[in-house]
């Protein structure tokens, strides 16, 4: 199994980069990790919001990795909390199949790429840049395997 987070866009932030990155690393000792980015959309200032979802969305499902279990980072998806996310992760582990985080454009997600989930999660019922999200569910996937193999790191 592998797990695989797919990005609209690039970041520019120097520090969520880095926070990613540090995060990939000491996934890296638990699960084969990989990004995905869909590139960036390009003149989109005449585009409406909906238009910019559509053709994000033609993007988002054209890299989705085949046979993965789709998971939508999305404000409208289940909450958990930090365990019950760890069992949602080990629930998926036994499934053998890599799983597919994808984290949205400023405006979500088209309705195509709501079909094809599999699952939506919300990481909070706050509202976090699509930028933010990326180092946010780095560290929660992270948090979820130390919790799985009972080592030091969440506390209850």
């Amino acid at each position: 199994m592998k797990i695989n987070l797919l990005f609209t866009g690039k970041t520019k932030i120097q520090y969520i980069d880095q926070g990613v990155t540090d995060y990939f690393a000491r996934l890296k000792h638990y699960i084969p990790i990989d990004i995905i980015i869909v590139p960036d959309l390009k003149k989109v200032k005449n585009l409406s919001e909906s238009e910019i979802k559509k053709k994000e969305g033609e993007g988002i499902l054209k890299a989705l990795p085949v046979n993965s279990i789709i998971v939508l980072l999305d404000e409208r998806g289940k909450e958990y909390s930090s365990v019950a996310f760890s069992e949602f992760i080990n629930k998926k582990l036994i499934e053998s199949r890599d799983l597919c985080f994808v984290v949205g454009g400023a405006y979500g997600f088209s309705e195509e790429v709501y079909q094809k989930a599999s699952a939506k999660i919300s990481l909070s019922k706050l509202t976090f840049s699509h930028q933010m999200i990326r180092m946010i569910i780095a560290e929660q996937l992270y948090r979820a395997f130390t919790i799985l193999r009972n080592e030091p790191y969440h506390h209850n």
